[in-house]
């Protein structure tokens, strides 16, 4: 019996389990799935992928100042500058002993900032004083000797006149007496030209002192105690030319370059808003000094003083500095109808095709934009005054905007608020 089991266990066909089977059957429509799958996701890809130009959406700002006279007519860049300032140094060549200045230290008109060393004037006055005496010394000398000359002339002319001496011996005398007044004369000169030396070498002294010439604020040190300071050149990199520079604070002024086909708009005594770049929410008020009676062939440009308004006597804010950038703002005379009211948005140039007064922009509509032309005022660093044409708040496509045209399909990169 068992060798017919065996038999039997033998003939007997071994069958897979069922759920393999049907695993395996499953697995062609499972990639053919994940496959359709892949080829409908990238389909729907490709259908909302983004399309149209890509450019960047910038929002019309309105030019801000002006609010207490009258509207902006334009607006520039400049510099905040000293109309009085100085490098001060020494009258005289020499080498610098003491020097009692800082950076950012105030000082006085008259003030002692450097002495020089002084031996060398001491030594040249201390001659012109000693030649002074020997002449003077001279010149007494030769007035006894003229005394007695004389007393002796007037005593042989008299004798003369009586027949008691000779002629010659008169002659004589008379010689002696002349000869003596012309080098009294002479001496005379002689010391006044010991005085003017001794004069010379005492000034030469005191310029070894070296004063503030106005009162102010001292905003660099060139030179160090040792150099050699003098006034008339470099000497070849070891001599300094200057020991400080002085800046008078109470002349601080702004000066801008206006561009010539916008310079009609201002004109002097015109009320200014300026903002400085490290203060940009800071309106100071200011006013048109004078417009420089001449352009910059160069740059197109002609330069207008602006002056800082503030009370007789109130010293200036001391948070206005030399250099410090600053836009301004020129105003309209309040209820003037020669000048426009509204004061017009800013835009990034990058918004902006064309130049001079005419200009087109062009205007977010959803996916489109529009082709508006504008009218501009005036342009500064990377920022285009339009005049006309854009409300604030306005969105406009910028960069390559010589690929659009009127009803272009736009893609928006970056929005900028």
């Amino acid at each position: 019996m068992d060798d017919k089991s065996e038999l039997l266990n033998r003939l007997r066909i071994e069958r897979e389990p069922r759920s393999t089977a049907a695993g395996r059957r499953r697995l062609p429509w499972i990639g053919g799935g994940l496959a359709l799958l892949l080829v409908t996701g990238a389909g729907l890809w490709w259908l909302r992928a983004p399309s149209g130009i890509p450019v960047q959406a910038v929002t019309a700002q309105p030019v801000a100042g002006g609010e207490s006279v009258g509207g902006s007519v334009l607006d520039a860049s400049g510099y905040v500058v000293a109309r009085r300032q100085a490098t001060v140094s020494a009258k005289i060549t020499g080498r610098l002993s003491e020097l009692f200045i800082e950076e950012g230290e105030h000082v006085k008109e008259g003030q002692v900032i450097a002495r020089l060393d002084p031996s060398n004037a001491r030594a040249a006055l201390d001659q012109a004083r000693a030649q002074l005496k020997e002449s003077t010394d001279a010149l007494q000398s030769i007035r006894v000797q003229m005394v007695n000359a004389g007393r002796d002339y007037r005593r042989n002319r008299t004798l003369a006149a009586q027949h008691l001496v000779s002629q010659s011996v008169l002659d004589n005398s008379r010689s002696t007496y002349e000869q003596l007044q012309a080098q009294l004369t002479t001496a005379e000169a002689t010391v006044q030209v010991s005085r003017a030396g001794v004069e010379v070498a005492q000034r030469a002294l005191d310029d070894t002192v070296v004063r503030a010439p106005f009162a102010g604020v001292i905003t660099d040190k060139a030179a160090q105690p040792g150099e050699i300071v003098s006034p008339i050149s470099a000497g070849g990199g070891f001599t300094r030319t200057g020991i400080g520079t002085l800046v008078d604070m109470e002349s601080l002024e702004i000066e801008v370059d206006v561009n010539e086909n916008f310079i009609n708009r201002v004109e002097p005594e015109q009320k200014v808003v300026a903002r400085l770049n490290a203060y940009p929410d800071w309106n100071i008020p200011a006013h048109v000094i004078a417009v420089v009676p001449t352009a910059d062939r160069s740059k197109g440009t002609v330069k207008v003083r602006i002056g800082f308004d503030r009370k007789t006597g109130a010293p200036l804010d001391a948070r206005i500095l030399p250099e410090m950038g600053v836009r301004v703002s020129f105003l309209a005379a309040a209820g003037t109808g020669n000048q426009p009211g509204p004061s017009g948005v800013e835009v990034p140039a990058a918004a902006v095709l064309g130049g001079g007064d005419q200009g087109s922009v062009f205007v977010i509509h959803g996916d489109r934009v529009e082709r508006r032309a504008v009218r501009l005022g005036a342009r500064d660093g990377d920022q285009v005054q339009v005049l006309a044409g854009v409300p604030a708040g306005t969105r406009l496509a910028a960069g390559d905007l010589s690929k659009l045209s009127d009803g272009s399909r736009v893609r928006i990169k970056e929005s900028n608020p």
